[in-house]
């Protein structure tokens, strides 16, 4: 495999923790590939995407990007959290350009700025409301401008920390069919942090499964053997669909909580 993005026997403890929250994590991601990391609440998710973000420090081993060792946030690591934590006092447009003036200032002149913003807004099909405020906008298309913002700084790696979990069903859906196409059509690494089973299982290539923290670690990894482009109407009755979904749902169900998983 192309280790693109490669952890290297990550461990995470807090300062009077008796054990750590994460535990020699391994895990070699290839360009390109879009992985989900599921687990039950505590397991260290965030914790994980927080340290591939640089956002937190590892305890032990690291994470390493084209062969550099992230020691610290960076624009080629771009973060989606729940929270979309636009400024609520710039447009949509003002929202994401302040990101491509921070990151891309030296490689591109003001017209090729303005048209990147654009081009990323008509992206997540925000253009028609790019000179309204996020108080004027719903919480779907608040998180598109997060997705916007992301993907306008040409990050290396997209990081989603449960992008889509305070939205509604419908919305929720729509976003996962937005995002699929993104991932195609820009080829973008995608880490993923979600609860919810059919959505890690539609939108990725592996799952990473971890067990219960603290002292969490992989407990399993399932290859998504789903052709792409995806269609979640075809993908609910196909059998290949379905196999994945019980593999995960089993984990979570009996295994996540396996003392030989833990101690492996």
């Amino acid at each position: 495999m192309d280790r693109f993005l490669e952890i290297s026997q990550l461990s995470v403890a807090f300062p009077k923790a008796p054990v750590p929250v994460l535990r020699e994590i391994d895990l070699q991601i290839a360009r390109g590939e879009y992985v989900s990391v599921i687990g039950h609440s505590g397991c260290g998710k965030s914790t994980l995407l927080n340290v591939i973000a640089g956002l937190l420090p590892a305890t032990a081993g690291g994470v390493v990007l084209e062969g550099r060792e992230i020691a610290g946030p960076g624009p080629d690591r771009a973060v989606v959290f729940q929270n979309h934590s636009l400024l609520p006092w710039l447009t949509c447009y003002e929202n994401v350009k302040l990101a491509v003036d921070q990151t891309l200032s030296k490689a591109m002149s003001r017209a090729e700025r303005h048209d990147w913003v654009l081009e990323n807004l008509a992206l997540v099909r925000m253009t028609q409301a790019k000179d309204k405020r996020p108080s004027e906008i719903s919480g779907g298309m608040k998180q598109r401008i997060g997705i916007a913002r992301a993907l306008s700084m040409k990050p290396k790696v997209l990081l989603l920390d449960e992008p889509f979990g305070a939205l509604d069903a419908l919305t929720r859906a729509h976003l996962q069919d937005q995002v699929m196409e993104i991932h195609a059509s820009r080829g973008t690494t995608v880490v993923m942090i979600t609860h919810d089973v059919d959505e890690a299982v539609l939108l990725s290539d592996r799952i990473v499964m971890l067990t219960n923290g603290p002292n969490a670690r992989i407990g399993e990894i399932l290859e998504v053997d789903l052709p792409r482009p995806r269609d979640r109407l075809a993908l609910a009755a196909d059998p290949r669909f379905v196999a994945a979904r019980t593999s995960v749902l089993e984990f979570l169900h009996a295994r996540h909580a396996n003392p030989a998983l833990a101690a492996a």
